[in-house]
């Protein structure tokens, strides 16, 4: 559905029809620096083939708009530009990372955005960029930047937020007594999310990088701000491949650490499996009832036979326990 419409001219709102016609028809009679501003929330294919109609847009580019699930890109067409984006969004309690999707129209006189999913950042963008006229001047492609900027600083939240957690599961794999059965499922589940925020966060540099170096239908005057959001995400980035070789050196140690506990493990059991040998030999040994064996038929034969598996047993666990067997 139209979220909203709006007319602006010289970087302010000025009055024009809700329709979308007459908002257009307000804005070019404004003069050359007059744009209209189209918000639209998930759409239906009718609603975005009605708006597509009237501002000329290609039907390839409303298509994507409409299915969504767009890799990070930019598409350059006839009479507009088609941009696609990935929003993110994050809860540290249950851990996962949610994406949604941002396509910016833009064209001469119109930049119209489409919002999918409920993670999208741009709910208070636009009272904010009214209140920044000197920007909003340069027409559609300050609003362009504006999206982007907004979308690449909630990225900067989400890896902030899970910069966090991953050092929290740093600490729990170091800490003795800490590393549980679920640590590996923890440890892929955190891997998961990386590798979703780097779906939105990798393709889309190269897109920024086309729009900075100058694009039909962006003014000159907006690279220096597409320089910025692009130095932004290049370190949201750096810092996503980070946390993926921090995921991947806390699963080696927590295998190295699990690998190092089974070793102790059956240390252990060996140890026992000593000390109950040697009684079980004795036993054994004098468990064969043949006639002629020392001690056989002396009195003081049983006690001296039960002291004897004591005193080894003994001597092996004081061993055993020295050497941190036990």
């Amino acid at each position: 559905m139209i979220v909203q419409c709006a007319a602006y001219c010289d970087g302010r709102r000025i009055e024009a029809p809700d329709d979308l016609a007459g908002a257009l028809a307000a804005a070019r009679a404004a003069g050359p620096d007059g744009f209209v501003w189209i918000g639209l929330l998930e759409p239906t294919a009718e609603e975005l083939d009605h708006v597509g109609e009237e501002f000329g847009l290609h039907p390839l580019a409303v298509e994507d708009a409409v299915r969504a699930h767009q890799r990070p890109k930019v598409e350059a067409y006839q009479g507009s530009l088609f941009i696609a984006l990935k929003t993110l969004g994050y809860a540290p309690g249950a851990h996962v990372a949610t994406v949604g999707e941002v396509m910016v129209f833009l064209g001469p006189d119109f930049v119209m955005t489409v919002r999918h999913g409920q993670d999208s950042p741009l709910g208070g963008l636009r009272a904010l960029l009214e209140q920044e006229p000197e920007l909003l001047r340069y027409g559609p492609s300050s609003v362009l930047h504006s999206v982007a900027d907004t979308i690449v600083d909630g990225y900067m939240e989400v890896t902030t937020a899970l910069q966090t957690d991953l050092d929290e599961l740093e600490s729990d794999i170091f800490t003795p007594g800490r590393v549980g059965r679920d640590t590996a499922g923890r440890i892929y589940g955190y891997k998961r999310q990386v590798m979703a925020v780097r779906r939105a966060t990798g393709p889309l540099l190269e897109p920024m990088l086309t729009l900075e170096q100058g694009t039909r239908f962006v003014r000159p005057e907006t690279a220096p701000y597409l320089r910025d959001v692009a130095d932004h995400l290049a370190r949201v980035n750096d810092q996503v491949d980070g946390m993926d070789r921090l995921l991947s050196d806390i699963l080696n140690a927590n295998l190295a650490q699990v690998s190092v506990q089974q070793n102790n493990d059956m240390r252990k059991i060996s140890a026992w499996a000593a000390l109950a040998a040697v009684p079980t030999m004795i036993a054994g040994i004098y468990g064969m009832n043949f006639d002629d064996m020392p001690e056989l038929h002396q009195p003081w034969g049983y006690p001296a036979v039960l002291v004897l598996m004591a005193a080894v047993c003994a001597v092996l666990h004081r061993v055993f326990k020295r050497h941190d067997w036990l």
